[in-house]
């Protein structure tokens, strides 16, 4: 094993709501840890914290006890400033519904990520970059309205990468998609994932990413049910 720090990994990890008189445990003591180059699959029925868990891995969420700890960092001491600037410079989001902004072409939606972390001559070639990575060169002026739902989904994974993160996290990510195109992007992902070593994780109830995946997280009332490492398909 490398003597690297991995991607990211959680200690005892805690998420609770108060709702009316009622303690809602979200996350209540979650211990992963995640290697770098890993494509992992986090599943579970409605309100087992699959997302809460994400939030908390992409610092959108403060824990309520535990911590997590990105590339050897330990993140629950920093302040808002700073857990903001490192999650936009080491941590790639992928949402179910896309979110790129209209007004804005596919390249300049990927750039978005990059407007206070690179130089502005360094950015556009980066993005123009991602969007070939993903095969989309040949659509850099058009707008999220003139694109299929997988070309806009396209372009939402070339911005989680514009930025070389440590990890990309993808919540349903094929969701809106029908399943030829939901196919084709596991596909691109897993791609992405082996050739540039890029760590996903992803929340998801699609067996499709689920069977790509080499490693599966299920939870079950805020806690790890079980992990299981597999072969994954290609």
């Amino acid at each position: 094993m490398s003597d690297r720090p991995p991607a990211i990994e959680t200690r005892d990890l805690a998420k609770h709501y108060r709702q009316g008189p009622s303690l809602v445990r979200a996350l209540d003591g979650v211990s992963l840890r995640i290697e770098r180059g890993e494509f992992v699959a986090v599943i579970g029925r409605s309100g087992s914290g699959k997302t809460t868990l994400l939030d908390c891995l992409g610092l959108l969420l403060t824990p309520t006890r535990g911590d997590v700890v990105l590339e050897g960092m330990e993140t629950s001491r920093l302040g808002g400033n700073a857990r903001a600037e490192l999650r936009g410079s080491r941590i790639g989001f992928v949402f179910q519904e896309f979110n790129l902004l209209p007004g804005l072409t596919a390249l300049e939606n990927v750039m978005l990520p990059l407007r206070y972390t690179r130089a502005n001559g360094d950015g556009r070639a980066r993005a123009r970059e991602m969007l070939a990575e993903v095969g989309l060169d040949a659509r850099l002026t058009h707008r999220p309205g003139q694109l299929s739902g997988g070309e806009q989904q396209r372009v939402a994974i070339a911005r989680s990468l514009v930025n070389e993160p440590a990890l990309v996290l993808a919540d349903e990510p094929t969701g809106e998609l029908d399943s030829d195109t939901a196919e084709q992007l596991v596909g691109l992902m897993r791609r992405i994932n082996r050739e540039r070593s890029v760590t996903f994780v992803i929340v998801t109830h699609d067996t499709e990413i689920a069977g790509r995946a080499e490693r599966i997280i299920r939870l079950q009332d805020g806690r790890v049910a079980s992990d299981e490492r597999r072969a994954a398909a290609v």
